[in-house]
């Protein structure tokens, strides 16, 4: 099963975007829900991660204060909800499921460019 991320976009530094990701297609238990984002020439790296209960979130130092991760558990809706976004923050968005050490479920991404 792929994640699907999309609400990307093009933006103004400063701006803000949120992110989604349909995550009905797990039928596997997984231990957390994440982005991962992968700017040209660069290795994909961790953004954001929330626990299976929705009660523990983590985040890169690069975003902290500026990107929020929450889930919908109606809608089984994973989101990146991303203020004052600055032109380092341009990449290809990935949300993806956590098992174990283990990171997988990546979609085609969502392309995020941010304009200064």
């Amino acid at each position: 099963v792929q994640l699907q991320a999309s609400g990307g976009g093009l933006v103004q530094a400063g701006g803000s975007l949120r992110l989604s990701c349909a995550t009905s297609g797990i039928t596997r238990r997984f231990d957390a829900l994440g982005w991962f984002r992968q700017a040209p020439g660069e290795e994909r790296k961790f953004v954001a991660r929330l626990s299976r209960s929705g009660r523990t979130a983590s985040y890169a130092d690069s975003v902290k204060g500026r990107f929020t991760i929450s889930r919908d558990n109606a809608k089984n809706t994973v989101y990146l909800e991303m203020n004052n976004l600055k032109p380092e923050d341009t990449a290809t968005y990935y949300c993806g499921a956590q098992w174990g050490n283990s990171w997988g479920s990546w979609g085609q991404g969502t392309l995020v460019t941010v304009s200064s």
